[in-house]
């Protein structure tokens, strides 16, 4: 196995929620929500790299700093995410298509989002958690960092 990479999504609750003047922020910080805090940790623990996939901004390195407040989701066309076009131009850009595997978290939307992206190129792609309700998503996460093993999906 080469170097792994972990891309976490961006989440709704962010800093200027509640710090409307917080100004830019790192998007390692920026996102305040219990699942992306659960899934950096898991990024943190497991991954060579990590990278956030920003619904606005695509695949984005846990330093880029997010001028202030949005509100866009791969859930919604309106405001529009950012396209496939745009996300395999970063992939390339990044050399992310270099790393094994890739491991993907976040919902059905992000999923489809990554796979998308990184279709042109032959990787691997892993989604451990795939399938799961969020409450029992992150758990299998929290059970998955304390365990020291980025695949247990155990206990479902």
């Amino acid at each position: 196995m080469g170097q792994s990479l972990v891309i976490v999504p961006c989440g709704q609750a962010k800093i200027w929620d509640r710090q409307p003047f917080a100004g830019a922020i790192a998007a390692r910080d920026a996102y305040s929500g219990g699942p992306f805090g659960i899934n950096r940790a898991y990024a943190e623990r497991f991954a060579d790299r990590w990278v956030v996939l920003s619904a606005k901004y695509g695949f984005i390195s846990p330093d880029f700093m997010i001028p202030g407040p949005y509100n866009v989701t791969f859930k919604r066309k309106d405001p529009s995410p950012v396209g496939v076009a745009t996300l395999r131009e970063q992939v390339q850009r990044q050399r992310l298509m270099e790393f094994n595997p890739i491991i993907a978290l976040g919902g059905k939307e992000y999923q489809r989002a990554v796979r998308a992206a990184f279709e042109p190129w032959s990787v691997k792609i892993v989604a451990p958690f795939a399938g799961l309700p969020i409450g029992k998503t992150m758990q299998a996460v929290k059970r998955a960092i304390a365990a020291g093993d980025p695949f247990l999906r155990q206990g479902m």
